[in-house]
């Protein structure tokens, strides 16, 4: 058999190279496609999944009805004073005319206590008052002048492993009737708060007079007793037309409201001199205050009218640091009179019933009427709401109770408080606020993402403005203008300066950088001041100086020069800052600023964040910009110096028009490093969310918000959903850059490719 020719050897060796190069082809290809495909799934993914967490937070609220009975008082002829329920929706109660404690299962209306307290012969009950709703706490004003306090608790147990729920009634200040007037005329309207440090009570008796009774505990330190020590006074307020008494849950506020809508509020810290602080009308022209609690924490009161409006007034300090009431804002106007306002017990929610029917769940916070409703087509008597607000009853006007489940998981989120002022409680105005938790539990939660979405721009900012000219004009100086042996070092140096990772960048920023600055700040401001001159007059030295010198120095190193001018010019600056502290600021520029100009001075400010995130951007801004303009085509370089052109003029007007496309998405990746940046503004601010754009102020970004806050909230409650749609603001500002930046970029490519 004949052997092949060394020929056909050949072609069948390249006939399997060309074959394994067009498979490598194919390969590369479509896993380069894979790749780019992938990427673009899994930000699809993220994008996905950061909206299926934030979406809850945008939901209306809705109710289910769960369980219709009868109620447990047969008599329908006795009125009822209240309702209640405990937080785990299972047992309810209601209180009847005549003081009767009624508990009840809640889903089945069976009858689980029958409590009657024991009133004196011939006494009967002739008002009511409810607490805080928090406290469980109520009284029962007497015809004697008298009253009884008493508490409705709630024991859980576990038989067997199943939870068992034990109504149970509590004295607070024992089961005798206590004495609220003295001349035992009975109390026609009557006002309770419960604390561990006492009660305070206040009556509106039948004879016109209003008196205040504070009962002190105090336990002896010997034999562990408690004294209740009585507090009375009356005030000068004829009570002939007062309609509601409230006492704040602190029991230092006291509002008596009278016919016309008008209401006093009086200071009651010392109980034996209650002090007048304003008497003013809180409802329309010619409406009726026909409804008054307090929201949650006591700052505020919700005021309904017999016209429908309902409205929160709050206290705010005035000019003489005094409290006094503020209508802070309106909910929407309800067609008939407001009946009943029930307050929720942990957040700044309530519920407002009018004579027609109509219920409507409101927010403050918010300013947001989250349902409103005719919920029965029987006129409704009497609202009552679960401590978790998960839950409502209803006691019709045919003695029927109906249960409702409410899903409201996340009231405080709307338009106007993510994104508007929001007049917040003890605020003197509106504002935006970031301020998620506290140790109050009447906290009024503050999620205002415009501070730390402000925070976010203000750092890119300053770090852009260190940044961009530092690195685009060093990229342009080592393209054009350095030796090649010289930017074969500078550029990796430069660049090797990225993989310093941002947490060391943000402990060295804040740690030493930024004491660093406020013992030197006329220095720090002397040396940028003086640096850009001082390099200026060294280039003009260097020209004017003898050619021998110059020719020392081989063309492309001149920049290496600068090192030494720099280093000198830093060191006069830091050498002249005491003096100039001295001389012009009293040897404390900080305080001076603060006295003199009223500027604010934060250690880690936003001068701190801009140097040390500007020098974590420079590396990639400097890699990007140097590689776009060392890429121009020589051609184009020689041929402009070859019609006459100067070395600047062809920079100008050819090499940076041309690397135009680059240098921008050398920018705007840099901004999008600065944007998304973490550990350096978490380290180096104060991070505090203000509304500042001094260079002498800190910041608090999104995504630093995200790292501080993420690991303390709850899993699926509204903190964490916020915190979330931080993530997504976040991921939408870098969309929104990075799309801008390449429809620019590629304008400028279509532009001025013809060069």
């Amino acid at each position: 058999m004949p052997e092949p020719s060394s020929s056909a050897v050949l072609k069948n060796k390249e006939s399997l190279y060309f074959r394994w190069r067009l498979f490598l082809d194919r390969f590369m290809r479509h896993g380069v496609a894979f790749g780019g495909i992938s990427i673009i799934i899994a930000i699809t993914l993220i994008f996905l999944y950061l909206l299926i967490v934030v979406f809850p937070i945008f939901k209306s609220a809705s109710v289910e009805k769960v369980a219709s009975y009868s109620s447990p008082s047969t008599d329908s002829s006795v009125s009822t004073l209240h309702m209640a329920m405990e937080e785990q929706n299972e047992v309810a109660l209601q209180i009847t005319g005549e003081g009767r404690f009624l508990f009840f299962d809640a889903h089945t209306g069976e009858t689980l206590l029958n409590y009657l307290p024991a009133l004196p012969k011939g006494v009967r009950v002739t008002s009511f008052a409810n607490a805080d709703p928090a406290r469980n706490t109520v009284a029962l004003g007497l015809s004697n002048g008298h009253a009884i306090v008493l508490k409705h608790h709630y024991k859980v147990s576990y038989p067997e492993g199943k939870r068992l729920i034990t109504p149970q009634v509590e004295y607070p200040l024992g089961e005798e009737a206590v004495l609220i007037d003295t001349q035992d005329s009975a109390i026609s309207t009557l006002a309770v708060e419960n604390s561990e440090e006492g009660v305070t009570l206040a009556a509106a008796t039948e004879d016109d007079r209003i008196v205040l009774v504070s009962f002190q505990k105090e336990e002896s330190f010997l034999d562990d007793s408690i004294k209740i020590e009585r507090i009375e006074s009356y005030l000068p307020y004829t009570a002939s037309e007062v309609s509601h008494l409230l006492i704040d849950k602190d029991q230092r506020e006291l509002y008596i409201a009278s016919e016309g809508g008008n209401l006093t509020f009086y200071d009651i810290q010392d109980k034996t001199e209650p002090k007048l602080l304003q008497a003013l009308t809180v409802t329309h022209s010619g409406a009726e205050l026909t409804s008054l609690r307090s929201l949650t924490g006591g700052i505020s009161i919700l005021v309904g009218g017999s016209d429908g409006h309902l409205a929160q007034w709050s206290l705010v300090r005035n000019e003489n640091n005094q409290e006094q009431l503020v209508k802070f804002r309106e909910f929407e106007k309800h067609q008939a009179g407001i009946t009943q306002i029930v307050p929720e017990f942990a957040r700044k929610g309530f519920i407002a019933k009018d004579s027609s029917g109509v219920l409507g769940i409101y927010h403050t916070t918010a300013e947001r009427t989250i349902l409103r409703d005719s919920f029965s087509d029987k006129e409704m008597h009497f609202v009552a709401l679960s401590p978790r607000s998960n839950g409502m009853l209803l006691l019709s006007s045919d003695n029927k109770i109906e249960l409702w489940k409410i899903h409201n998981e996340h009231p405080e989120i709307s338009w106007k408080s993510l994104w508007g002022k929001v007049w917040y409680e003890s605020y003197e105005e509106p504002q935006y606020l970031w301020q998620s938790s506290s140790a109050s539990n009447d906290f009024e939660p503050k999620f205002s993402l415009v501070p730390i979405s402000f925070g976010t721009l203000k750092a890119a900012f300053y770090a852009m403005l260190i940044a961009v000219p530092l690195a685009i004009m060093g990229a342009i100086f080592t393209s054009q203008f350095m030796s090649p042996r010289m930017r074969r070092v500078v550029k990796p140096s430069i660049e090797i300066m990225e993989a310093l990772p941002t947490v060391i960048l943000g402990f060295l920023a804040g740690l030493w950088l930024a004491p660093l600055m406020e013992d030197n700040l006329p220095g720090i401001f002397s040396l940028l001041l003086m640096l850009p001159p001082g390099i200026l007059l060294a280039a003009y030295l260097w020209q004017r100086a003898p050619q021998q010198i110059r020719y020392l120095v081989p063309d492309g190193w001149e920049g290496a020069l600068l090192i030494p001018v720099v280093l000198l010019i830093g060191w006069i600056s830091f050498l002249m800052s005491p003096v100039i502290e001295n001389v012009f600021f009293g040897g404390d520029m900080p305080q001076w600023l603060s006295a003199e100009l009223g500027i604010s001075f934060d250690q880690r400010n936003s001068l701190v964040v801009g140097l040390a995130m500007g020098f974590a951007v420079i590396p990639t801004i400097f890699s990007i910009a140097e590689d776009a303009l060392f890429a121009v085509p020589k051609h184009l370089i020689h041929g402009s110096l070859a019609l006459g052109a100067t070395p600047w003029q062809t920079l100008s007007r050819v090499v940076i028009l041309t690397a135009s496309p680059g240098i921008f998405s050398a920018v705007m990746i840099g901004l999008g490093r600065a944007v998304g940046e973490t550990m350096i503004v978490l380290m180096a601010t104060g991070n505090t969310p203000v509304m500042d754009f001094s260079i002498f102020q800190g910041m608090r970004t999104l995504s630093a918000n995200i790292a501080v806050e993420m690991p303390e909230s709850e899993v699926d409650s509204t903190h964490y959903r916020v915190l979330f749609l931080a993530a997504l603001v976040l991921f939408a500002f870098t969309f929104i850059f990075n799309t801008a930046a390449e429809v620019v970029r590629q304008r400028l490519r279509k532009k001025y490719s013809s060069l």
